[in-house]
């Protein structure tokens, strides 16, 4: 029995050895094919995205890097132009996975899967350093209506009717009064008296001496606050002038106004009546508002920010806040099995820190930004 056993288990290595084809088709079934590498597609857009011969980096590179490392997939990367070249080659399986600074939006989510938000954004506008753009009389009206102006013009006024109304009470009661002694007809008098006073010009002096000593007070106070106020005034004016009368969306119809092709900030602008000047990349539109083509480029606010800072420093500046806020995710085709797995990825980068030192990195105020 022994024997036969033996001779059994030799003539099946002998048969194995004559039969390649066996021996081959037995390994494949037993050792698992190595997993083939992931196409991921994205843009060349600083800060997420930057290339450098053929070197990819930026906070979108590195973050894709670290979750590959993580889901323990090889990646090889699909530069496209812009972000409806990003969601056509997800849609027609030419990548299997999308990153850059990729918006979560409802009309998305019907045609494709998204990871959890990766990065909190929102909209911007950026203008020339310098810009010849006039103001608008509403822009004039919020000068005057907003921040610390409402409060400075209301101790504007009360330096003028304060010692007004003083001056007519203590010229009341002297025969030769400057003011007349009836209230409506005296303090018109005397707060025509105390405005021009106040500007460092008195047309005619109080008789009484209670008048005076009150005039010589008040005078000074008034001339030094309404120096502080102009200069007030002219700084609010002189920064709207540099920023060509553009301070927020509100500003934008009538102004030649870029974005880029298929973004959200072009969908934007078109629900709102702004045709925009459509650009396919966020470089061709800074060149374009450099050249003075543009009045306002409106856009993702950290590609702003970091365009400014850097590229665009002195020669282009942001304005108003954000609007429009958004967020990015990962972009998969609709059912991919790597969603679940990217977010796993990315909730434990979150809780040991990883995504944290990510984004200081390139956006931290004393970081790289």
């Amino acid at each position: 029995m022994v024997r036969l056993r033996v001779l059994s288990v030799l003539a099946a290595l002998i048969v194995g050895a004559a039969s390649p084809g066996w021996a081959q088709e037995t390994a494949s079934e037993t050792v698992p094919a190595a997993q083939p590498a992931l196409t991921i597609a994205t843009r060349v857009l600083p800060p997420f995205v930057i290339r450098s011969g053929d070197v990819y980096s930026g906070f979108s590179v590195e973050l894709w890097q670290a979750i590959a490392v993580e889901i323990k997939q090889d990646f090889q990367w699909k530069e496209v132009a812009n972000v409806k070249e990003i969601l056509a080659a997800v849609e027609n399986k030419e990548s299997n996975v999308a990153i850059a600074a990729i918006s979560i939006t409802s009309e998305r989510e019907q045609k494709f899967d998204f990871s959890q938000p990766m990065f909190e954004s929102g909209l911007q506008i950026l203008v020339p350093a310098e810009s010849d753009g006039g103001l608008s009389f509403r822009q004039v009206w919020e000068i005057f209506t907003a921040g610390a102006m409402p409060a400075l013009m209301a101790l504007l006024a009360a330096l003028i009717l304060i010692p007004a109304h003083l001056a007519w009470l203590a010229e009341r009661k002297h025969k030769d009064g400057l003011f007349s002694k009836t209230y409506f007809h005296g303090i018109f008098h005397a707060i025509w008296w105390a405005t021009g006073a106040s500007a460092g010009q008195q047309p005619d002096s109080p008789r009484s001496i209670a008048g005076r000593v009150m005039a010589w007070a008040a005078i000074p106070v008034s001339v030094i606050f309404v120096a502080y106020f102009t200069a007030a005034v002219t700084a609010e004016l002189t920064v709207k002038q540099l920023q060509g009368g553009i301070d927020g969306p509100d500003d934008l119809p009538g102004k030649r106004v870029g974005t880029i092709t298929g973004s959200t900030s072009a969908s934007y602008l078109a629900t709102h009546s702004i045709t925009p000047i459509e650009f396919q990349s966020f470089q061709q539109a800074a060149t374009a508002l450099e050249n003075r083509q543009l009045d306002a480029i409106v856009y993702d606010a950290p590609v702003l920010l970091y365009f400014a800072a850097h590229a665009g420093k002195g020669k282009a500046q942001v304005v108003g806040p954000i609007f429009k806020k958004e967020n990015y995710g990962i972009l998969f085709p609709r059912g991919s099995e790597l969603r679940k797995p990217v977010n796993a990825a990315l909730l434990k980068m979150r809780e040991n820190g990883t995504f944290e030192a990510l984004y200081d990195r390139w956006f931290a105020i004393d970081g790289k930004d």
